[in-house]
Order: C-alpha cells, then structure tokens, then sequence
C-alpha cells in the first residue's frame, strides 16, 4: 500500500521522541555520557594469567537472535555427558567490565533501564558504540562475560549449576528465521552455520535440550502463549506493511536456555545469601474472568488460579483453531496482568512466575538492553568473589519500583508508535470492514483487535454487552496519527 498522506518514519521517530520525554525516559544521551565513552579505548580484556577467568574461546560458542540485531547479549554451546546428560554453557556479555557502576553511562541506563524499540527507531539503554560493538559478542571477537552453565538430565531437570567468568568467541552469527527453518526442514542450513565444522551437530544437540526444558516445563504448568508481534515493513522511509512475527524452533531454544539460566541466576544468589532482584507474575487476580473465557469455548477451568489447567486448554485451543489462537493468547495475557520485579531475601519463599511455571527467576541474560540484568551481574560477580553486595537492600528495592515502573513506561512508548503506524497503514481504509476480537471491556472503554492487519483500535458505537474474547465484525471509522486512534463500530455482516 502507498502511503499518501505525508507520513513518514521521520514522523514517527518524532512521536516516539515526545512520548519518551513524557514518561521520563531520555531519548538522548547526554554530554557527560558522550565523554566517559570518548576515553573507553576498547573491549574489557583481563590478563592472560587472571585465574578468574577461564579461556574458553576455543569452544563451538553461536548467537541466535533477530536478522538485523546488532547487540548480541549470548552465547551458547553444548557439550555431551555420560548417560544422556548434556551441559549447557550460556555467556553472557560482560557489560559491568566497561560500564562501572555509577558513573554517567550508568546512571543513563539506571534511569531507563531497558532499551526502547519502536518502528520507527530504536532507542539504546547503552550507547551504541558499546552495545553494538564493545560490549556486544560479536562474530569473531574474543569478549568477557559471565559464564552461567548448568546441566540438563535426560529427563528435562537442571542440575550442577555453575557461574563464572571467561573469555568467549562468538564462531558463528546465526538468525531465528534461517536456524528455524533449517531445525523445523523447511529450509536449508544457514551459511554462517555450514562455515563452521561440527556447528550443524552443536545446534542440534542445543536444540534437542531445548525441547527436553521446554517439554518439562510444560509438564510442571508453563503457559504456551502465541501473542502477535506485527513488525513494521518501510519502503524507504514509507510504511509499507505490519507483518507478523511468528515463533520458530530457534526462538523457543534461546527462550528455554534464557529461562533456565535466569534461574540458575537466582538460585546462584539465594545459595550465597545475596539479595536479589527477581521477576514475578504473580497468580491471575482477574482469574474469573479466564476462567468464563475458557467457558465460551466449553471448557472448565479450576475456580483458583491453576497454572497446568490452563496450559492444558491453551493446548486444545491452539490444536482447534491455530489461526485464531494467537488472539485467545493476547485476551489471557491481558488478563493474567504484567510481571514486576521486586527483592527477594534469602530464606524467604519466593512469589515466583504463574507464566513460566517456575519460582525461582531473576533477568541476568540481556545486560545490554535491561538494566536489571547488569544489576543482577554485579550481584552474580559479588558473589562468585565471595565479597560484599554491591548494592544495599534499600537501593534493590528502589531500584525494584523504578525498574517495573520503566518498563511499563518503555511498553507504552513501544505501543503507542505501534497505534499511529497501525493508524498510517489504515487511514486510507476508513469505512472498510474487519473481523477482529474483543481484547479490552472496562469502564474506560471497549478494545477490539482486527486480525488482518493484526492492529489494535477503540470500539465507540456498538459495545454494548460484548466481553474480553468475543468475535466481532467492524468498520473503521476514523483514524488518528498523531494520538495513534483507531475508532470502530460494531456492524453485522
């Protein structure tokens, strides 16, 4: 579709600018940053000698993320055992060794705490001269990081946890869509893969564990969500598509990896007394209202929150109707309300995660994006030293507030540059008509998401009885770039 309204990414790029300085968040990095960052020479590097830290930059070490992602925050290999067991190493960036806490880059990323990505432009937590090069494991550069290993039985359980310091060397820089095609043989084996002597095998082997983690997780209740991703398409600096971004079997192996280092993390702390930050979802207060969704659909689920009697009708529901499933995801998902991190004390029984099915879980594999992941590094590193924490109780717990309270304020800005592109791609489709399904009903109003294009609009005229879940047939009746409205009403056929 040709944009004709004026419109550009530049516009966009402006609406994410004013509406990160509304929520507090800094756009632009300011003169002391751009100082501090002048006189960093290069990468962190340790002494050959220091017996803190391993060399293990001979090991078969890949990066899987995103096409064009250029911060790459982990590293993993396998490695065979006795008995059907396999070790798993995951390296992750050490971004502490350059960014020392406390100093301007640091407060800078303490303010934000997390990347913001819009369509339009991404905003860095960390410059990128950091994030994207010497803080980033890029392919072929040796590079610090904190080593978090564990290893995975032949029935899906974590045991020997281990962290620690090394040197690491990323061989191969792989992507989602090529590594899932070729896992999933739908594709062939992506080029960077087959450059590599005996990297085809290692992927193999990570991706078979990762189907053990995920097979048991599934077992103890973790919910298997499908929510839509519409990822804008320019045309030059025109929008030109929202397309979906949908889930592989190279996602779901970094995502089971990631979960099971993040819990290595937090039981690392725990074991040393260490106080930490963890990231809960606590269980579903708006439970009733999941519980008449599944009801629509003619299952009955538990009257308390019952994270495995969930899981168990997500399944069918996805095996019933897959196209609409990604729908039903985003109507739980609202409902089961945000994660938040919040301090954990040593000795004491941990909220856990409801989603993910597991109690004990900490972010510590994404420092250059989430700042509660260096957080936790400093705290990791404190530890395996066996020195005192870095940070007091008081200051966690600040930092606990803050850190839930700009996420949710980077979630709105990520939104609402969603909303006016979503608006961009439709304002020369006003009156048109679309089926979508009711993903917001409260007193501020009525929510209807329409499933082509997968954008997100207000019902006004027509909502009247209608709940969370329902199917629905709209017009669009107006858009609104600038404040990113879609307005709709209710038609029948």
């Amino acid at each position: 579709m040709t944009n004709r309204s004026g419109h550009h990414r530049s516009d966009l790029r402006e609406i994410a600018r004013r509406a990160m300085l509304e929520r507090g968040l800094f756009p632009d990095f300011e003169r002391a940053v751009e100082e501090q960052l002048q006189a960093i020479r290069g990468p962190a590097v340790a002494a050959p000698d220091d017996a803190n830290i391993r060399d293990l930059s001979g090991l078969l070490w890949c990066s899987i993320d995103n096409d064009d992602s250029r911060d790459l925050d982990q590293l993993s290999v396998a490695g065979e055992q006795a008995g059907g067991a396999v070790e798993i190493l995951v390296a992750v960036a050490d971004v502490d060794a350059v960014v020392g806490q406390g100093t301007p880059i640091d407060r800078h990323a303490r303010n934000n705490t997390t990347s913001v990505y819009t369509s339009a432009c991404i905003f860095p937590m960390l410059p990128e001269r950091l994030s994207t090069d010497l803080t980033s494991l890029n392919d072929g550069e040796v590079r610090l990081a904190l080593v978090i290993g564990f290893t995975v039985a032949g029935d899906g359980s974590v045991q020997r946890p281990v962290v620690y310091r090394a040197r690491v060397r990323n061989q191969a820089k792989l992507a989602y869509p090529g590594v899932g095609e070729w896992l999933e043989g739908k594709g062939p084996m992506p080029a960077a893969m087959a450059r590599v002597p005996g990297m085809d095998r290692q992927v193999r082997i990570q991706d078979g564990v990762a189907q053990q983690l995920r097979q048991r997780r599934h077992e103890q209740g973790a919910l298997d969500f499908e929510t839509i991703e519409a990822k804008a398409v320019f045309r030059g600096e025109d929008l030109a598509d929202l397309r979906l971004d949908p889930k592989n079997r190279a996602k779901e192996l970094i995502e089971e990896f990631m979960i099971a280092a993040n819990g290595v993390s937090a039981r690392f702390l725990e074991h040393n007394r260490f106080a930490a930050l963890r990231r809960v979802v606590r269980s579903p207060e708006r439970w009733q209202r999941i519980v008449a969704v599944a009801a629509k659909y003619g299952e009955k689920l538990p009257r308390e929150p019952d994270s495995a009697a969930l899981e168990t009708f997500l399944a069918r529901r996805r095996k019933a109707d897959p196209l609409r499933f990604p729908d039903l995801s985003l109507v739980i998902v609202k409902l089961m309300g945000r994660g938040e991190y919040v301090v954990e004390q040593p000795g004491r029984e941990s909220v856990g995660h409801f989603g993910l099915a597991v109690q004990d879980y900490t972010h510590s594999t994404a420092p250059n994006r989430r700042y509660p992941d260096l957080v936790t590094h400093r705290l990791l590193k404190a530890a395996a030293a066996r020195a005192g924490s870095p940070y007091s109780g008081d200051e966690l717990a600040e930092l606990a507030t803050h850190c839930t309270k700009m996420e949710d304020a980077a979630n709105k800005v990520e939104r609402q540059v969603r909303k006016s592109a979503a608006a961009l791609l439709l304002e020369n489709r006003v009156h048109q008509r679309f089926d979508g399904v009711i993903t917001g009903a409260s007193d501020k109003g009525t929510w209807v998401r329409i499933f082509q294009p997968p954008v997100e609009g207000k019902l006004v005229d027509g909502a009247a009885g209608l709940e969370v879940g329902d199917q629905v047939r709209v017009q669009l009746l107006a858009t609104d770039f600038e404040r990113g409205f879609l307005d709709f009403r209710r038609v029948h056929g």
